[in-house]
C-alpha cells in the first residue's frame, strides 16, 4: 500500500494475524458448544469477520468451503434487510433461507454486530448444519422448497439482548430434535458472542476507534496477491465437463474458464436444466465450491477475505442446476456442488498441466438415518425409540502431483468423518463393519485415494430409514495422464438387495444398509509405480494381489514378496 511506512505494513500485519486468531477462537467456540455431531464431531460449519460493508476480512481455518464462501455474500443480504444505522446492541439476526444463506434449509446463519463505544464498528457471522428442520427431513425426495422444512426469513433472533422466544418456539414445533436445533442456534449466538468481545479487547489492546484502516489493507493486498498468481497463469480460455449421476437422470456439468488480467471468470452456460428434486444448487452454492476450486491451485496462500474471492467470478444460467431459483428443492445440494471444485480443477489441469490432482468422490457420502412412526414403510415401528441422525463419512480423494490420494477422506468439503463410538452413543444404532476398500482407488503412477465400507444396522433389530445423498455410482472419478478411474460406489441392504443412490429408502426388521463408497482417480501410468509400493499396498489391504498383477504388472507371492522376475516380464509385455 502506497505511502505507508515498513513498520506500519508490519503493525498492520501483526493485527491482521490477530485478527485471523479471533475468528479461530469463535469457530471453537461454536464447536465446543454445538449440540449436533455436525458441527461437534464434523466440523460442518463456518465463522468470520465482516467490515460494515459486508465483506468478509477473515475466515476461521476450522469450517467447510461451501459454508465459508458462501456466507461471505449472505452478509450483504442482512445488511440489505437491517441497515447498520437500525441495528441495537444485544442484537443478533438469523436465516435459513437457502437463497440468503448456504443453499439450503439445514443451515442456519446467524450475524451479530459489535458495539463500541455505541457504535457499530465491525460484524460477525457464523453458520452451522443442524441436524433436521422438519418437513421430509435432510435428503433429495423433495420437489419444492416448501417440502423440506420450515423456512425462516432474516429477522432478529436476539432482540437488546434478549431471545425471540416465540421464533423458537416455533423451531422447536417444527423439527423432530427440538432440544438439538435449539441448542445449536444458542451456540451461534455464543460463537458470534465470542468473536465481539475478542474483537473488543483487541481494539482497546491497539487502541482501535475503527478496524477500516485495516479492513482496506487486508483487501487490496489479498486482492493484489491474488491478481498477481492469477497473472502466472497463460490467458486463455480452457474448458471441461463432467457427467454425474444425477437423481433419476445424469447430470452434466459444464465448466468454460477465462484468465485474463484482472482475474477468472468460471461460466457454467452449458449445464444441466434444474431437476425435479432436491439436488438443485443455489447460485451463491455455486459460487463458494467453484471459487474454492480455483483457490485450491490459484493463491492457496493467499487469506481467504472478500480481497482474494473477488477475482475469481463464477456464473451459472438462471434455471440450470447451478442456479436454481425458488421454490426448487435444494435440501441435497451439496451433492452437486462439492463436484465442481474437480469441473474447475479440470479447466485448470489444461492450464497449467501436472499441478493438478485427479479426480475424487467428492461429494459426501452422509446419508440421514432416521426411525420413528410412519417413517419405516408398512413396517410397524413398535416402541423402540425414534430417532434422526445425519451420519458423516466419504470415499477417497484423487491422486495428488508427487502423492497418493487420501483414503476416506472429505475432500472438498473438509469435514471430519462423525466417530463410530458417537454415532451409536446418540442413535440405536451398531456400525457392524468399517474399512477400507480394496482395489478402489484408481490405479496411476500414484494412486488414487480409497473408498470405504460400512455397515449399518439398527441396535434392537427395528426397521429405520435411510435417506441416501450418494453420487459415483453410475460415474466414477476419473484418472489424470494415464491414471485409471476410481472404483464405483454402491449402496445395499445387507440381505444384499440393491438400494438406490438417492432418495428415502426402508431398511427392513433386522437388515442393515451397506456403503461401498468410491474411490479417487489414479495419476500416471500405473506401470510406473514403484514394485516396492504396490507390495506395501497389497500388504496394507489397498491393492490386492490380483489387482497388483493386472493393473500394476507386480507378480506378488502368497508371502507378500515381489516377484522380481516374472514382474519384470510382465511388464514388458504389458
Amino acid at each position: 500500500m502506497s505511502g505507508i511506512s515498513g513498520l506500519d505494513l508490519i503493525h498492520m500485519q501483526i493485527m491482521w494475524s490477530r485478527l485471523l486468531s479471533v475468528v479461530e477462537e469463535q469457530a471453537q467456540t461454536l464447536i465446543r458448544t454445538a449440540f449436533s455431531t455436525a458441527v461437534r464431531e464434523a466440523g460442518d460449519l463456518s465463522a468470520g469477520a465482516f467490515d460494515l460493508q459486508g465483506r468478509m476480512l477473515a475466515q476461521a481455518v476450522t469450517g467447510t468451503p461451501g459454508h465459508v464462501n458462501a456466507m461471505a455474500a449472505s452478509v450483504g443480504f442482512f445488511l440489505e434487510k437491517f441497515p447498520i444505522a437500525s441495528m441495537v446492541e444485544g442484537d443478533v439476526y438469523l436465516t435459513n433461507d437457502p437463497w440468503l444463506g448456504t443453499g439450503h434449509l439445514h443451515d442456519f446463519t446467524v450475524v451479530t454486530p459489535v458495539f463500541r463505544g455505541g457504535t457499530v464498528v465491525a460484524l460477525f457471522a457464523s453458520t452451522s448444519h443442524v441436524v433436521d428442520v422438519g418437513g421430509r427431513g435432510f435428503g433429495p425426495d423433495g420437489r419444492q422448497v416448501y417440502e423440506e422444512g420450515i423456512n425462516i426469513p432474516i429477522m432478529p433472533l436476539v432482540q437488546g439482548g434478549n431471545m425471540n422466544r416465540l421464533l423458537l418456539e416455533i423451531v422447536a414445533a417444527n423439527v423432530r430434535e427440538p432440544v438439538q436445533v435449539e441448542g445449536d442456534l444458542y451456540s451461534l449466538v455464543a460463537c458470534n458472542d465470542m468473536g465481539r468481545r475478542r474483537l473488543d479487547a483487541m481494539m482497546t489492546e491497539f487502541d482501535l476507534e475503527s478496524i477500516d484502516g485495516l479492513a482496506r489493507h487486508v483487501i487490496e493486498s489479498s486482492s493484489h496477491a491474488m491478481l498477481h498468481e492469477i497473472g502466472k497463469i497463460p490467458a486463455g480460455v480452457y474448458e471441461n465437463a463432467m457427467r454425474v449421476d444425477g437423481y433419476d437422470r445424469d447430470v452434466d456439468l459444464v465448466a468454460r474458464m477465462t484468465v485474463g488480467e484482472d482475474g477468472i471468470d468460471v461460466d457454467f452456460t452449458g449445464t444441466s436444466p434444474v431437476s425435479g428434486y432436491g439436488i438443485n444448487v443455489p447460485i451463491t452454492y455455486t459460487q463458494a465450491y467453484a471459487s474454492f476450486g480455483v483457490r485450491c491451485i490459484v493463491g492457496a496462500s493467499v487469506p481467504n477475505n472478500a480481497g482474494s474471492l473477488a477475482p475469481v467470478r463464477v456464473s451459472a444460467p438462471a434455471g440450470s442446476i447451478l442456479n436454481a431459483q425458488p421454490p426448487c428443492a435444494v435440501s441435497a445440494r451439496h451433492i452437486i456442488g462439492q463436484m465442481l471444485p474437480d469441473v474447475v480443477l479440470g479447466c485448470l489441469h489444461k492450464a497449467l498441466g501436472d499441478v493438478v490432482p485427479a479426480e475424487g468422490a467428492s461429494s459426501l457420502w452422509n446419508p440421514m438415518v432416521m426411525g420413528g412412526h410412519g417413517v419405516t414403510g408398512d413396517e410397524d415401528y413398535g416402541d423402540a425409540t425414534p430417532f434422526t441422525i445425519n451420519l458423516f463419512h466419504t470415499g477417497g480423494t484423487g491422486a495428488r502431483p508427487g502423492k497418493d490420494g487420501l483414503s476416506a477422506t472429505a475432500f472438498p468439503s473438509g469435514v471430519r468423518s462423525t466417530p463410530v463410538e458417537i454415532n451409536e452413543t446418540i442413535a440405536p444404532l451398531l456400525v457392524t463393519r468399517k474399512e477400507y476398500r480394496i482395489d478402489s482407488g484408481g490405479a496411476g503412477h500414484h494412486r488414487g485415494g480409497a473408498g470405504q465400507v460400512m455397515e449399518i444396522t439398527h441396535a434392537g433389530g427395528a426397521p429405520f430409514a435411510v435417506s441416501t445423498m450418494f453420487d459415483r455410482i453410475r460415474h466414477p472419478a476419473r484418472g489424470r495422464g494415464g491414471g485409471q478411474e476410481g472404483l464405483k460406489g454402491r449402496v445395499t441392504l445387507t440381505s444384499g438387495a440393491a438400494l438406490r443412490g438417492k432418495g428415502r429408502q426402508p431398511v427392513p426388521t433386522g437388515d442393515g444398509v451397506v456403503m461401498e463408497m468410491p474411490g479417487g482417480g489414479g495419476l500416471g501410468d500405473p506401470l510406473t509405480r514403484e514394485p516396492g509400493r504396490v507390495a506395501d499396498d497389497v500388504r496394507d489391504g489397498f491393492v490386492s494381489r490380483q489387482a497388483a498383477l493386472k493393473d500394476y504388472g507386480v507378480v506378488i507371492g502368497s508371502d507378500g514378496a515381489i516377484d522380481e522376475a516374472a514382474t519384470a516380464e510382465r511388464r514388458r509385455q504389458d
